[in-house]
């Protein structure tokens, strides 16, 4: 693989970066390319960027005010973090496009600012970079662009958003009427303010909205908008900032354990078509001077984000980002992501607003927590367990809280929600993503424990409804319906971990003739992958020795059908070809079973016939007793 496919670079410097030899003159480049590589798609006054690529549900004009909005934030770092360097012609560019965008003559006017609309997401970027660029845009605007800009923006006073981290983009952008001396609405913004607090859960961590909706919103939202509130309110900020500093500060300590020794985050959540925008919380940490990272820590692992997607593609030969993780990829998309939606990932880029001189640039690159020792961290506010090892610096998360449904009162259905593929499922990885596409979320095999009907249905993992998360155990139920059966069955799983491997016990319910079905982690690649079963067990390789393994400890009796590999394609980001390990029971007599299986995602190799031998399991009427071979027990 080349080093950067798509992108001319400077040479590493492996004194400054020892791990992976960038420096700010590589995220100076990268920036360039991203922002020189879109004026082809710029309208004639340069107030949209209507980019190739799968529209959004709002429309060609907000797609295009969205290019230019969520562009500028890149710029802006630019500019910003150049100063008085600042290129002439992207400040001239985006003055251009200010004036064009709010002058209704223009013929490519942005739309005005209603109630829940998609242009107050972009109206908040714009904010943002009008902010971090002031001396070198809006102080040398026209009189009557910015009163034309003012005009677009008052469109938020009073307005109302939607009941999640939108509400942030009407504080930033109300603050920034009050920094230009505009009228504004103070009650909107502390209205919005304290909202926010209804849903801080504790340890660092924000839910996005009612209900358990953890993701990377919190970070590139939750997080980063009060902190750039705060940068615009100054010391008008009612004694918020501090809080904020030290909640951000609480995440960032388990936030650094997402990201694999090869720079990938876990890939969880929606939006992920944002990508290295994981890193704006990082970045914010840094320049709010609240980071419990070392410089040389910060830009060790946000270089080693951006790099891992430069390595594979990102951005494309065009110096385009497109909708996916690394190539186009729509099924991890949501509807109302549109082909200038990913240009998000300008948060990444934060740390440019960061002078040249400061440590985060100028210190040597320090090592990942997990490329010195295998971690286990326990986040009992959003349900998860980080697993990360070092020796192939994979890092794995395993989920029961986050299932991104409204709030469960205790009175409803107790299987009601959504079973969204990129929050349902058990684990999730920084070497792996769920199957996404519509076909393979149907059959809903990976990282899943179903009941599946004599017709083939499977049960979904709607609602997650928490148990308990601490040191190396977590545990969670839902409740599993069946086509023509009123009744729920409850699915009771409690994950452990232990060395490089997840053991589950789950305690199941099941009717007469279901049958228990369980899959592993999916690996896929550009390749087909290697798939092998056993009686109990299966195992899926990639041709770049990734295995997902499957082996049935306890309670299976799946017979000669009971351990397979189901493949698909074009169903997984990670590459178009995918496959599956998975085991099966024989058809359930109805009642309650208990069944045991360890699960195993590693770039070792892997032999899950030894691996039925690693783990000693003593089921009994009430309790699970696990036993390890260095004499470590463990009761479920």
């Amino acid at each position: 693989m080349s080093v950067a496919p798509h992108l001319h670079l400077p040479p590493p410097d492996r004194l400054l970066s020892s791990r992976t030899g960038w420096t700010r003159a590589h995220w100076e480049a990268t920036a360039d390319r991203l922002l020189d590589a879109l004026v082809p798609y710029a309208t004639p006054g340069l107030a949209q960027y209507r980019l190739p690529g799968r529209g959004s549900w709002s429309g060609v004009v907000s797609d295009g005010l969205e290019g230019f909005a969520r562009s500028f934030l890149l710029a802006a770092c630019r500019i910003a973090g150049a100063g008085g360097a600042a290129d002439p012609a992207l400040v001239e560019r985006y003055a251009a496009g200010l004036a064009a965008g709010t002058d209704p003559a223009s013929g490519e006017a942005w739309p005005r600012l209603t109630d829940c609309s998609q242009q107050m997401v972009e109206a908040a970027s714009v904010a943002v970079a009008l902010h971090e660029t002031r001396p070198w845009i809006w102080d040398r605007l026209d009189a009557r662009v910015q009163e034309r800009v003012v005009d677009w923006f008052s469109g938020f006073v009073g307005g109302r958003t939607w009941d999640n981290n939108w509400r942030l983009f009407q504080v930033v952008s109300e603050q920034f009427l009050a920094s230009v001396g505009a009228p504004y609405s103070r009650s909107d913004i502390e209205s919005n303010l304290d909202r926010i607090e209804d849903w801080y859960v504790g340890d660092g961590w924000y839910t996005d909205g009612d209900g358990r909706n953890f993701d990377y919103y919190i970070g590139w939202a939750m997080h980063l908008y009060p902190l750039l509130w705060s940068r615009m309110a100054g010391a008008d900020d009612g004694g918020r900032t501090e809080v904020y500093r030290q909640r951000l500060g609480r995440f960032l300590e388990d936030y650094q354990h997402f990201f694999g020794a090869d720079g990938a985050p876990v890939h969880q959540g929606r939006s992920l078509t944002y990508r290295f925008a994981a890193l704006a919380p990082v970045w914010m940490g840094a320049l709010a001077d609240c980071t419990p990272l070392a410089p040389g820590l910060t830009r060790r692992l946000a270089s080693g984000t951006m790099r891992h997607f430069v390595e594979r593609g990102v951005p494309d030969e065009r110096g385009l980002l497109t909708l996916g993780w690394y190539d186009t990829f729509l099924p991890s998309t949501q509807p109302y992501s549109g082909p200038a939606s990913p240009y998000w990932a300008s948060k990444g880029f934060l740390g440019l607003l960061l002078p040249a001189d400061h440590a985060v640039w100028t210190a040597r690159e320090l090592p990942l927590p997990v490329e010195e020792t295998d971690r286990y961290t326990a986040l009992p506010a959003p349900g998860w367990l980080l697993h990360g090892t070092r020796d192939d610096g994979i890092v794995r998360l395993v989920n029961h809280g986050s299932d991104h449904n409204p709030p469960y009162d205790g009175a409803a259905d107790p299987a009601e929600g959504t079973a969204d593929p990129h929050y349902a499922g058990f684990a999730f990885s920084t070497a792996t993503a769920p199957e996404a596409a519509p076909h393979a979320v149907s059959r809903s095999i990976d990282g899943h424990l179903a009941l599946v009907a004599p017709d083939g249905t499977p049960s979904r993992r709607r609602r997650i409804h928490p148990l308990r998360c601490a040191d190396r155990v977590a545990a969670s139920w839902y409740a599993a319906r069946l086509p023509g059966d009123e009744r729920a069955y409850r699915i009771e799983t409690t994950s452990v971990l232990h060395g490089p491997w997840e053991i589950r016990v789950h305690r199941v319910e099941a009717p007469e003739g279901a049958v228990v079905r369980e899959g592993g982690h999916a690996v896929a690649h550009a390749q087909s992958p290697f798939a092998v079963s056993g009686p109990d067990w299966a195992l899926a390789r990639t041709a770049d020795g990734l295995s997902s393994a499957l082996i049935a400890l306890h309670g299976w009796d799946g017979g000669a059908e009971g351990a397979a590999v189901a493949r698909d394609v074009q169903s997984n980001a990670y590459g178009p070809h995918s496959a599956v390990p998975y085991l099966r029971s024989r058809p359930h007599p109805g009642g309650r079973s208990v069944h045991v299986s360890l699960v195993a995602l590693s770039r070792d190799t892997v032999h899950p016939e030894a691996l039925r031998d690693a783990v000693r399991v003593r089921a009994g009427a009430d309790s699970v007793v696990l036993t390890f071979l260095d004499g470590t027990t463990v009761e479920v």
